[in-house]
């Protein structure tokens, strides 16, 4: 749906939430004209204040909070529905069943934005590969626009857009489910990895793949994919837009040879940087580096820049983040670790002994793995409860009866626990392998409680 015709409508927003997306998908309606809004959600007030706070300037905004009414879906002329609400669901199926248009933050954007955009997915990795196009683009002297990038908001980036900005996009599955309806991928499509996730979302690994295919599969000529070499179905699907592989060997279009990170394109060999120009930890950094680096050059940045930009990007908080030192001790903040495959990666960053804290909430994931490497590679590792924590706990379990690994009932406990295992040299490592609901409200709020938890015991521990 285009701005304009957004204009004097009765539009019902589907799920306001506690971070920036509602309130930008509100406040962006507000911009264009809207007549009336609707902001429903299953959250009571309380548990909304600060979003409701934030929107408190307006008046012509009607809440049904704690519950969802029918009417709400059905007396309306749009209906915009949080990205984490499945398409399957009643009220979006009563809202198609009674003519009403159903639409998401990303559909919308596409449809409104004509400057060039950079769109960024995967199951891991999407969130520092987008934050390093940005800070390549930005450090180069282009315009460029974070959109989605970990919780900024969507829709309301759009009054900050000029004419010649580059746009990059962070795209969940659930936001590139918005593509496929309208049939339009970005320009330059980035492609980290695929791994299982989002099971108690989608009914198969079909199902979430097919969203995440979105990304390049209206794409047209002219247009570029940037991927992972491991994956074969983005090899073997027929579009007519460039296909850029990055990977280890020699035979893709971007790999490493030795410490240079080299591009192959229209038979000329590019050396983009060198792994010492990345300041971030561990081996897949240099992979997302790879990537954002062959999406800056694709848009125009030289090489030289490319490398001078990457030595100065800080990375991103919840990433692998270095959040204190204790007594010789490092705590270092990888929150955004939700699947299993990100937190084995992680412990695989560091070459000093690691205690790790993990655990949480089950998306029907594979634990297995995980288990092997953290009695493989942890000095001694603390558990957030959860059910996730269970089963981890049952695979731990099984490789190594005899280990005991402590379950402590929220972040402050883990961390001084964790502490306490740990010998000078030695790093404190925080990257969960689970999702978060249940003991926090998200990822980013696991990780400032981690934040505040080290603050805490330092501070407690300067009076000793």
């Amino acid at each position: 749906m285009k701005r304009e015709d957004l204009k004097g409508k009765r539009v019902t927003v589907f799920g306001l939430g506690t971070n920036e997306g509602g309130i930008g998908t509100v406040e962006f309606l507000e911009r264009c004209g809207v007549g009336e809004i609707v902001v429903t959600d299953r959250k009571d007030e309380k548990a909304l204040q600060a979003s409701l706070d934030r929107l408190s300037g307006y008046d012509n905004i009607t809440y049904a909070l704690g519950r969802h009414r029918d009417e709400d879906f059905i007396g309306t002329d749009l209906v915009v529905k949080n990205p984490g609400i499945p398409w399957n669901d009643r009220y979006v199926r009563l809202a198609e069943s009674h003519g009403i248009p159903v639409e998401m933050d990303s559909g919308i954007f596409f449809e409104n934005c004509d400057n060039r955009i950079v769109g960024v997915t995967g199951t891991k990795g999407k969130t520092t590969t987008a934050s390093m196009i940005v800070h390549i683009l930005r450090e180069s002297g282009k315009g460029v626009v974070p959109v989605g990038i970990s919780q900024a908001p969507v829709l309301g980036a759009f009054d900050r857009i000029r004419p010649d900005d580059i746009v990059v996009f962070e795209l969940s599955s659930w936001r590139l489910s918005a593509l496929g309806r309208i049939c339009r991928s970005p320009e330059v499509a980035v492609f980290t990895n695929f791994f299982l996730d989002h099971l108690n979302y989608y009914v198969s690994i079909d199902e979430y793949r097919d969203d995440k295919r979105n990304l390049y599969a209206f794409q047209k000529e002219g247009d570029v994919v940037i991927a992972d070499a491991g994956l074969d179905f983005v090899r073997s699907d027929d579009i007519p837009s460039e296909k850029l592989f990055f990977g280890r060997s020699s035979g893709d279009d971007a790999f490493f040879d030795g410490e240079r990170a080299v591009l192959r394109r229209e038979g000329i060999e590019i050396e983009l940087f060198r792994s010492g120009d990345i300041a971030v930890p561990g081996s897949h950094a240099r992979t997302d580096a790879l990537a954002a680096a062959t999406a800056a050059f694709v848009c125009g940045v030289p090489a030289e820049k490319i490398a001078a930009a990457l030595r100065s990007f800080p990375g991103v908080p919840h990433r692998l983040e270095q959040v204190g030192e204790i007594r010789g001790v490092k705590f270092f903040n990888d929150s955004a670790a939700t699947v299993p495959e990100a937190a084995l990666a992680a412990l695989s960053s560091f070459e000093v002994p690691v205690v790790h804290i993990a655990g949480g909430s089950d998306k029907n994931l594979d634990f297995g793995p995980l288990a092997d490497g953290m009695l493989r590679m942890t000095r001694a590792a603390v558990l957030l409860p959860g059910t996730g924590t269970d089963r981890l706990l049952s695979e731990l379990s099984a490789g190594s009866p005899e280990a005991v690994f402590s379950v402590e009932p929220d972040m402050e406990s883990a961390v001084r626990s964790a502490f306490r295992l740990a010998e000078p040299g030695d790093v404190v490592l925080l990257s969960p392998g689970a999702a978060s609901f249940g003991l926090f409200r998200n990822e980013f709020d696991r990780g400032e409680r981690f934040r505040d938890s080290v603050e805490g015991l330092k501070a407690d521990l300067s009076n000793i």
